[in-house]
């Protein structure tokens, strides 16, 4: 198995039909003991005992660094050693650039790029300890197109963010065995798309993408485990398209 005796930390992992749960299942079954990290009302502990026997899940806000920081210790306390961090929290907002609140970019750029930083914060020193480690951090398509089919620039802001931060994190971590890379997700069939897009719309959108089709969270997961595992042993700092072809560039 590619992840066996590995330790996964998954934010925002909570929610069943979303890409870090898709993640978290994917890696347990390659052998990976997995924390799920999440909001209570997302209730990560449920979420977790769906993997099975031998899985944590936990309440921690991305946001507040003293929760990240006790997120973490409560991972190292049950399984002693964290191998991995996948940074999926994230949160999205359909609106305009000239109808922007400032409590809207607090919002939007707080869960998905002070909650990578925080949590990758609080997962760095055990990583580095250990001298080695995995980070993949969640983007997504529209940093790199200017925007997608449900977020505002204001999300589109952050996940470029994202890939910044990611990039000197890689720099900075290296020397350390830490590898800390980046996926971009095309528009992938989440609770997010659930009632959003009409079947004639989803058609629509498949015709303009190469593979014919729109993303499924299984597809993150793959990606998410190919960069966790010694697979991509040489493989820090990169951007991983998984859109379908949806942005070629």
């Amino acid at each position: 198995m590619l992840l066996d005796n590995k330790v996964a930390v998954i934010t925002g992992g909570a929610g069943l039909n979303g890409l870090g749960f898709a993640t978290a299942r994917r890696m347990a079954a390659e052998g990976a003991r997995v924390a799920i990290l999440d909001l209570a009302r997302a209730d990560p502990q449920a979420a977790a005992a769906q993997l099975g026997e031998g899985h944590l899940g936990l309440v921690a806000d991305v946001t507040d660094k003293a929760a990240c920081e006790a997120a973490a210790a409560q991972v190292l306390k049950a399984f002693g050693r964290i191998d991995i961090l996948v940074n999926n929290a994230g949160i999205t907002q359909p609106v305009k650039t000239l109808d922007i609140t400032g409590a809207d970019y607090d919002r939007i750029l707080d869960v998905s790029l002070r909650g990578t930083l925080y949590m990758s914060q609080a997962v760095l020193p055990a990583m580095k300890a250990g001298r080695s480690g995995s980070i993949v951090c969640i983007s997504s398509v529209s940093a790199q197109r200017g925007g997608g089919i449900f977020g505002g620039p204001h999300y589109s802001a952050a996940k470029a963010g994202v890939l910044g931060l990611a990039k000197a994190m890689a720099r900075e971590f290296g020397i350390d065995g830490i590898r800390i890379n980046s996926i971009t997700p095309g528009l992938i069939e989440t609770d997010i798309t659930q009632g959003k897009l009409t079947d004639a719309k989803k058609a629509e959108i498949a015709e303009s993408i190469p593979l014919a089709r729109l993303g499924r969270a299984s597809d993150i997961a793959g990606a998410c485990v190919f960069l966790a595992s010694d697979l991509s042993a040489y493989c820090t700092g990169i951007t991983l398209d998984v859109n379908g072809g949806m942005l070629i560039h």
